[in-house]
């Protein structure tokens, strides 16, 4: 394992998930259920998503880096309109909860939240673009399994404590900002090649 490489892998991962609109799913989740059962799901999802963007960071370095960008920007795009266009945390409907909220139930919703939030997402392909670029992958595997925990942890624990201060309305609209300004610079990033 290679100490430097874990560590870039774990500073470029954690600094691109940090807006990501992972991070605000755990955060939502850690406002309803129980911390420690929503990181465990939080957590078994990243790491099937590390293991897949290892499998495919060799495909992934034959795709040109203009297609990579566009189609980031482009997610990012999406999701910050998605943020936008979104009333029901807003207007205080709850959205579609696990029947229980035992370990199980709430893992279980957590986990299938965050795999299908994190398929195809900007960190997972820069996952991949690391894997592809350093040929190391436990040491890119384990960075980015690390780098997606704390930030998923972070996005939990504080979200129990952030609403009691800032509304969830505000809190979704600063998410929103934060994915326009990464998917402007995607967007430049494809143009400018």
């Amino acid at each position: 394992m290679d100490l430097t490489v874990f560590a870039v892998t774990f500073g470029i991962i954690f600094l691109a998930e940090l807006p990501d609109k992972t991070a605000l799913a755990a955060l939502m989740l850690g406002t309803r259920y129980k911390a420690a059962y929503v990181f465990a799901g939080v957590a078994a999802a990243m790491a099937v998503q590390v293991g897949l963007a290892l499998a495919a960071g060799s495909l992934l370095a034959l795709l040109p880096h203009r297609w990579v960008e566009g189609v980031s920007g482009a997610l990012f795009l999406a999701g910050a309109v998605m943020l936008l266009l979104h009333k029901d945390e807003e207007e205080g409907h709850e959205a579609k909860a696990p029947s229980s909220t035992g370990f199980w139930k709430v893992a279980g919703a957590s986990f299938l939240v965050v795999a299908v939030a994190e398929f195809g997402d900007l960190t997972q392909i820069m996952t991949a673009n690391l894997a592809a670029k350093y040929a190391d992958p436990l040491s890119v595997g384990l960075g980015a399994w690390l780098a997606l925990c704390a930030v998923g942890g972070l996005a939990i624990l504080g979200g129990q404590k952030l609403l009691k201060h800032v509304p969830m309305k505000v809190i979704i609209r600063v998410a929103a900002a934060a994915m326009l300004v990464l998917a402007g610079v995607s967007i430049v990033g494809a143009v400018t090649g």
